[in-house]
């Protein structure tokens, strides 16, 4: 029985969570998922390449376009975890789930979030596996791309240069990108992720908005923007006024003090 690439792809991401997963309970360290996040969408578009019978132009765009941004995070996120122990936020969630945290990782770390990466990986099947022809909204989409790729690139590459200085701590970054969004690197993914729609629909694949949807309320609701700001207030008490000054995730002009001042009188 021929099985559906979508599906091929599920049972490829979850071998690879599986196999990650027992890798961690030796380790007793389930950070490294962070680092497999983006190549689960990798596998994705890899299986959805090999399924097409023709790769077409736009199909073999939009794959290098995904091996970019997956490399690029992946190897990012690796070095700047190299060393460190546990992250704090899977330090909780152990925390919250002893005992029996090394089994329940399986499932509420590994297995969760490679099918999170699956649904949001949709529209890269109809836009890798689909032969369509390039239209202007492809172009448009390239743009979108682009910019979301120089906002997370470039905003974690400020971010990890301002970490490194020895006078960075309890401190906040609000040069660069950081002056006109306290998160640049998430608005970067989210450009990324309207991006790939936008291939979808021109492949006919409209039905696939659940993804971009999905990844926006990710990086705005639960994993990005508001878990990141319920904890940084305390570890960086100069982030107070850094939030009075600065748009929370669209860019935008800085606000000054006195234009606040103002607003608030």
């Amino acid at each position: 029985m021929i099985q559906h690439p979508y599906v091929t792809a599920l049972s490829a991401i979850l071998v690879v969570a599986v196999l990650s997963w027992l890798v961690s309970v030796v380790k007793k360290d389930v950070s490294f998922v962070d680092s497999l996040w983006s190549l689960f969408f990798l596998i994705a578009a890899l299986v959805f390449a090999f399924d097409s019978p023709l790769l077409g132009l736009k199909g073999l765009l939009v794959l290098v376009l995904v091996v970019i941004w997956s490399l690029r995070l992946s190897v990012y996120i690796t070095a700047r975890n190299w060393g460190e122990p546990e992250d704090y936020r899977y330090q909780t969630i152990r925390a919250n789930n002893e005992p029996g945290f090394a089994f329940k990782s399986l499932f509420i770390v590994f297995a969760l979030q490679g099918v999170l990466a699956w649904l949001v990986a949709l529209p890269l099947l109809p836009a890798i596996a689909v032969d369509a022809p390039l239209t202007v909204i492809d172009i448009f989409a390239v743009a979108l791309w682009l910019v979301g790729f120089v906002f997370e690139a470039g905003g974690d590459y400020q971010l990890a240069r301002f970490k490194s200085r020895k006078d960075s701590s309890g401190k906040v970054l609000d040069t660069g990108f950081w002056r006109y969004t306290r998160h640049p690197n998430y608005f970067g993914e989210f450009c990324m992720w309207w991006a790939f729609y936008c291939f979808a629909v021109t492949s006919g694949g409209w039905w696939s908005i659940v993804s971009p949807l999905l990844m926006s309320f990710l990086l705005l609701k639960v994993s990005g923007v508001a878990m990141l700001e319920k904890t940084i207030s305390g570890r960086r008490p100069e982030y107070v006024d850094y939030v009075r000054r600065t748009n929370t995730f669209f860019p935008g002009p800085r606000r000054e003090p006195a234009a606040i001042e103002e607003t608030h009188s």
